[in-house]
């Protein structure tokens, strides 16, 4: 079933002769960088200036094989796990336009879009030790990073100002063994950093067993007082198995069933159903400093991409090549009155050449030629913004930007051969914010914002294999309102009202074969109320702490579809299904003065609709996570030993389900109560 584990010796041998081979050849110092300007969301980070960003850092994952119970914990966003290995992320909505993998949001790693330009992200190429921070932005981004209505995630993997080396091994329920090795050099004029990553589980359900290896490289050299550049590789060889969604008797019989053979269509283990993917993705940032309030950073990348899905009702191909690249001018400085000025203005363009081949599948064999497409895509985006701050704290910002995606769909599998052109483009996708900061540190941020989003490629040929020439692109207007307080510097309150119109929403439907295909759903209503707070715990008022944070958060989503009729069917004010309507979460991480750790996660969630109809719902559910840790420090080696567990409630519940599934085949059970331990060292010079 699986490459046996060879793999894992080859990349922790590469790793290390790696980081020998340069730690002999160079002379180690403290990094002293350039004043490097590095491209955030709308121009801030962590702040209300212009935006609302949230930020999930890897130093405390209460598991660090899965992101979910991190990245659930902000408020107004939601990962779901269909199968170990699959993955989907919505922000403000639901994953109506996400049945498989990630889409309509937007995703770059060290400045490098792993969204492709045919809209699609394989989130799940990355691996724990791939990033050091993610930074969200809820809404649309249209002004600053192109076509979206979904949010956006800047991952960064940055490289350590120390020379240092790491080893982690972790074993757990199911099957359950990972190794993590990073290597980390810093040098005056070069640093570098080297990752690998290997994952491997049996699942929780039958036919779920997942293996992935993960390989990433980085290295920047310091050219001048002027000048940076930045080169990151990133590689992906991953198989993992599909289950399948059960109906509700099914689910409820035996939820670690995989899905069985139903009419026509063969059992999920008779169909050996399952994924192959690799994943290649390389780019180069180039940073140069023109004066000292004028900055350009561009970056060039390429991607390829190979998948191969063996599925109940067919096996597919895909070969998806594309290269691109973004530049962006920065230019910063103070005016009169201690007012000040920020311009941000650039483009960025991606284009693709894909090859999609669909057979019937005979027992995980391709069997008889079904459709036969290339597909040509192509994505451009210009876009500008202003922020102006004055010395009284008030904060104005106005960017727009133009998008256009052009698609040519070729089938060759048919005489005379079929060629199909689409071309979507908006005018004008404008951004508008006011925020003012006042004495008693009290911010408050009002923004308009409108967002557009083309369909996918994946939307545009579904897996019924009919090219869906009738689907127009979803737009609509994003009204929000923030307000953040800070009491005694150690306690932070936030609370986000919003309001997006959104018309002509994309929404998932399925056929009787239990093939998907997307609608215009006409309009789609979501009003929404994000709710967080932090505490952070002084050492000095209590000395048996090294440091503690806090965090609560709650989500209520009222999405509500406007007038939507499909086949004779009326789900006008029908609730959107895939969201609950209300998510509370909770965190807690501590480090004691005795050496030990804790982090504990809380999840809630409400029942959630998982068809148009609002006739089948998954029942609501409580997760809870816990890692208790102890670290030894001896010379300069650290040692860490940790003992874990996630849904320590032994919830029965469903997570990534197959929303409209054909036949009430909904359901994704989740794994049960399961345990984890962990021991890591590393070694900083």
């Amino acid at each position: 079933m699986f490459r046996k584990s060879r793999s894992v010796g080859l990349g922790l041998a590469l790793l290390l002769s790696v980081f020998n081979s340069a730690a002999q050849d160079m002379t180690f110092d403290t990094i002293k960088p350039l004043s490097e300007v590095v491209v955030r969301a709308f121009g801030q980070k962590r702040n209300l200036a212009t935006g609302l960003i949230s930020v999930v850092g890897n130093t405390s994952l209460s598991n660090k094989m899965s992101l979910l119970s991190e990245i659930n914990t902000i408020p107004g966003m939601r990962m779901e796990e269909r199968s170990p290995g699959s993955y989907r992320i919505n922000i403000r909505g639901s994953s109506l336009r996400s049945p498989f993998g990630v889409r309509n949001v937007k995703v770059y790693w060290n400045g490098i879009p792993l969204t492709d330009p045919g809209g699609n992200t394989y989130f799940n190429q990355l691996a724990y030790n791939n990033f050091s921070s993610i930074e969200v932005f809820k809404g649309p981004a249209s002004s600053m990073y192109g076509v979206g209505t979904g949010g956006l995630l800047l991952i960064e993997n940055a490289i350590s100002p120390h020379t240092e080396a790491s080893v982690e091994y972790i074993g757990g329920s199911y099957g359950l063994h990972s190794v993590l090795a990073t290597g980390n050099i810093a040098g005056d004029k070069f640093s570098t950093k080297l990752t690998y990553a290997h994952n491997e589980s049996k699942g929780y359900r039958e036919q779920s067993a997942v293996q992935r290896d993960n390989l990433s490289w980085m290295g920047r050299w310091y050219i001048s007082e002027k000048q940076a550049l930045t080169a990151a590789l990133l590689y992906t060889d991953m198989y993992y198995q599909t289950p399948g969604a059960l109906t509700l008797q099914e689910y409820q019989k035996n939820p670690r069933a995989a899905r069985p053979a139903a009419g026509i269509f063969p059992s999920a283990v008779e169909a050996k159903a399952a994924i192959w993917q690799k994943n290649l993705t390389g780019g180069i940032t180039y940073v140069y400093h023109f004066a000292q309030n004028i900055t350009n950073q561009t970056t060039v990348y390429g991607s390829h991409n190979h998948i191969k899905n063996s599925a109940v009702r067919n096996y597919e191909r895909r070969i998806e090549p594309h290269f691109g690249g973004r530049t962006q001018f920065t230019f910063e400085a103070p005016l009169a009155s201690d007012n000040r000025l920020r311009v941000d203005a650039g483009a960025e363009w991606q284009k693709g050449d894909y090859s999609i081949r669909v057979n019937g599948n005979n027992k995980g064999v391709p069997d008889t030629l079904q459709t036969d497409d290339e597909v040509s895509t192509t994505i451009y985006s210009l876009f500008a913004q202003v922020v102006y701050t004055t010395m009284s704290n008030w904060t104005y910002t106005l960017g727009a930007s133009y998008n256009k995606a052009k698609v040519g769909f070729t089938r060759l599998n048919v005489e005379p051969v079929l060629q199909q052109p689409f071309a979507f483009s908006n005018e004008v996708a404008p951004r508008i914010s006011v925020s003012k900061k006042w004495d008693n540190r009290l911010t408050i941020l009002g923004s308009v914002a409108k967002g557009y989003a083309s369909p996918t490629i994946a939307e545009l040929l579904p897996s019924t294999g009919i090219i869906n020439t009738a689907l127009k692109a979803e737009e609509g207007w994003n009204y929000e309102l923030t307000a953040e307080k800070y009491l005694w510097n150690e306690l932070r309150l936030q609370a986000t009202g919003f309001y997006f119109d959104m018309k002509n929403g994309l929404v998932q439907q399925r056929d009787e074969s239990g093939a998907d295909y997307f609608v215009n759903a006409g309009q789609i209503r979501q009003r929404g109320v994000e709710l967080f707070a932090d505490y952070v715990l002084r050492q000095e008022r209590w000395k048996w702490l090294n440091r503690a944070v806090f965090t609560a958060g709650y989500t209520y989503s009222y999405f509500k579809y406007g007038t939507f009729l499909k086949e004779g069917n009326d789900y006008s004010g029908k609730q959107l299904p895939g969201v609950p309507r209300s998510s509370v979460t909770l965190a807690a991480d501590m480090a004691m003065a005795n050496r030990f750790s804790l982090n504990a996660t809380y999840y809630g969630a409400s029942k959630i609709f998982v068809n148009d109809a609002n006739t089948a719902v998954a029942n609501p559910y409580h997760l809870l996570g816990v890692k208790l840790g102890y670290q030894l420090v001896i010379d300069k080696l650290n040692i860490k030993l940790y003992l874990g567990g996630d849904n320590l409630l032994n919830e029965n519940y469903s997570l990534g389900n197959d929303i409209n599934g054909a036949g009430g085949r909904y359901y994704n059970a989740a794994p049960r109560r399961n345990v984890y331990v962990g021991a890591a060292i590393s070694y900083r010079k």
